[in-house]
């Protein structure tokens, strides 16, 4: 009997910002059967939280909708099903948006949309929340393109149910098929970022041209395996590499939940296949938790940011003088949290001004918008004329600015009304995953530390960059971030196994020295993931770091120099 053809799942988008020719750029490029899209953060949420407050006809992502002006009529002449998390939180608006859309360009095309996530009105859950979107799973998208849907726009669903939905509808899983449906979340998270898996953000860039790189894409098989890779003649690359680095962003251990399943990451196997072909396989999957992850967004407070610019000789003089300066203008009326910071971008006898400065940034914040407005600015700016030689500011300061927060706590699945609403307009109401006595749920048990590889032989050393011979992948959940780190060598690993502690990580990165760390190792990928609690204080939103999401964590960790093995190079 042959076996049937694989399910071609591709991506247009990772974020409210991508790309916006993607959408088509993957309809004209090859064979599709399904195309998804990403479009929600946790920043996001916030950003159409706000919006919709303005305007309750609103809180979509109102590019998907643009997107669809020229490709709505291209995805339906290829017989491409289109499913998209864009309707963000108005799912059904967006719903009826791409049916005017459809009717305004004569477009013959069934609508469907996935709601319930929404649960702002479901409970009071405190002073300032703007979102409260619990993550749903793919189930409710199966309904829908079993039902006939052309376009699926859902809320707020896991990242990876886009793929999850459309793989359990066209094979036919059972909501506990849990391999296949484990190895699609894992197909799904590979894709959910899009072209990071093709080179994009990839520690080891310059092996690839990387100038406009293609959008990835799985071909999903009955058993949940899938292979990933993309569309022929565009940029990037698909290798085991590009495919270790999705990987790792934004997990942490070996069980890697989510509303249809549980996930092993420790159970992945990659292989390549070919040029930009990486197949995954052997993924094994265990019953979800009984409980939805819900992502809450509130306003915390205002925040307002001064830069000084510290140029030439005695700079730590300099900074401790303004410093004082406005310490002094802030005893009165202190802020509820004052952070200074400064960065010694300067270097002696330098050609270039830029290049003799220092940056001293002073970021304050407080419920009170006045607390952090004028009496900060104000006084930065009476400073000019009477503080160290060559005072100026990178910006003038302005009034302050509103910050979100983002919470995630736990909702009881059975208590969340999970609601595909199909093309004909009917409602269909979408149970919780199954949980079988015998299931074993990740909230319940940990995973067993897996065992280390022998540690290489002693031998001699050479002083350099752990990114000579390790790559690293960073992610961010709420207020905390994960660092991966993988090896590209069965050697290297060998040694990364045994030399990246959680002690080696806080003294390469000091500012993690105070926090939590957790280290996960993952033989099968020759990868240690670190979860640093705490890195980003309040998450995203809240901007509480230089870099608030952490983005370039794990190549500052790639430039601390160790005594790395001669027989690595």
């Amino acid at each position: 009997m042959t076996p049937p053809p694989p399910l071609r799942i591709g991506n247009a988008s990772g974020f409210y910002g991508d790309r916006f020719d993607a959408v088509r750029e993957m309809l004209t490029g090859g064979p599709l059967d399904v195309l998804t899209g990403d479009y929600l953060a946790e920043l996001t949420m916030l950003i159409l939280g706000r919006d919709r407050a303005k305007d309750p006809a609103r809180g979509y992502a109102t590019t998907f909708l643009r997107q669809l002006e020229d490709t709505l009529g291209l995805a339906m002449e290829r017989g491409v099903r289109l499913v998209s998390n864009a309707g963000g939180l108005n799912p059904a608006g967006l719903a009826d948006a791409i049916r005017a859309l459809a009717e305004r360009l004569g477009i013959d095309c069934r609508v469907a949309h996935v709601e319930g996530d929404d649960l702002l009105g479901a409970r009071d859950w405190g002073p300032g929340v703007v979102t409260a979107n619990a993550y749903l799973g793919g189930a409710g998208i199966t309904a829908c393109l079993r039902g006939g849907a052309d376009v699926v726009v859902t809320g707020r669903v896991t990242d990876a149910a886009l793929v999850t939905g459309p793989a359990a509808a066209h094979f036919g899983w059972a909501a506990d098929d849990w391999d296949a449906l484990a190895g699609a979340v894992v197909a799904g998270h590979i894709l959910e970022c899009g072209t990071q898996a093709t080179g994009g953000n990839y520690s080891f860039f310059t092996e690839h041209d990387l100038r406009r790189p293609g959008f990835p894409l799985a071909e999903i098989h009955p058993d949940g395996s899938s292979m990933i890779t993309k569309h022929p003649h565009t940029g990037g690359a698909v290798t085991v590499g590009t495919v270790t680095a999705q990987l790792l962003y934004e997990t942490a251990g070996a069980r890697y939940p989510g509303p249809d399943v549980t996930a092993r990451l420790d159970s992945v196997r990659l292989v390549p296949d070919g040029p930009d072909r990486v197949r995954v396989h052997g993924v094994r999957g265990e019953a979800p938790p009984r409980t939805l992850k819900t992502g809450l967004t509130r306003l915390g407070g205002h925040r307002n940011e001064v830069v000084f610019v510290l140029t030439g000789l005695d700079i730590e003089a300099k900074a401790a003088l303004v410093r004082d300066q406005m310490e002094g203008a802030m005893s009165k009326h202190r802020p509820a949290e004052v952070r200074w910071t400064l960065s010694r971008t300067d270097h002696s006898d330098a050609a270039v001004q830029e290049e003799a400065s220092a940056l001293l940034r002073l970021v304050v914040r407080d419920r009170d918008a006045a607390a952090v407005g004028r009496a900060i600015s104000g006084a930065a700016v009476e400073l000019a004329l009477a503080s160290f030689p060559g005072f100026h500011v990178t910006a003038p300061p302005g009034k302050g600015s509103p910050y979100g927060v983002f919470e995630a706590v736990d909702t009881p699945a059975d208590t969340v009304p999970h609601t595909a609403v199909l093309p004909d307009g009917s409602r269909l109401t979408i149970p919780p995953a199954p949980a079988t006595p015998a299931a074993r749920t990740p909230a319940d048990e940990t995973s067993p530390t897996p065992p280390l590889p022998p540690p290489l032989p002693p031998g001699p050393t050479r002083r350099a960059p752990l990114g000579a011979v390790a790559g690293a992948r960073r992610g961010d959940k709420g207020g905390s971030a994960n660092i991966g780190v993988w090896a590209r060598s069965e050697d290297a690993w060998r040694w990364l196994a045994h030399t990246l502690t959680v002690d080696r990580l806080r003294e390469l990165l000091p500012e993690t020295a105070p926090l939590k760390i957790t280290r996960h190792p993952l033989p099968r990928l020759r990868a240690l993931n670190f979860v640093v609690e705490g890195l980003l204080g309040e998450g995203v939103a809240a901007q509480a770091r230089f870099d608030p999401q952490a983005k370039a964590v794990g190549e500052w960790l790639r430039s601390r120099h160790l005594d790395i093995p001669e027989v690595l190079f």
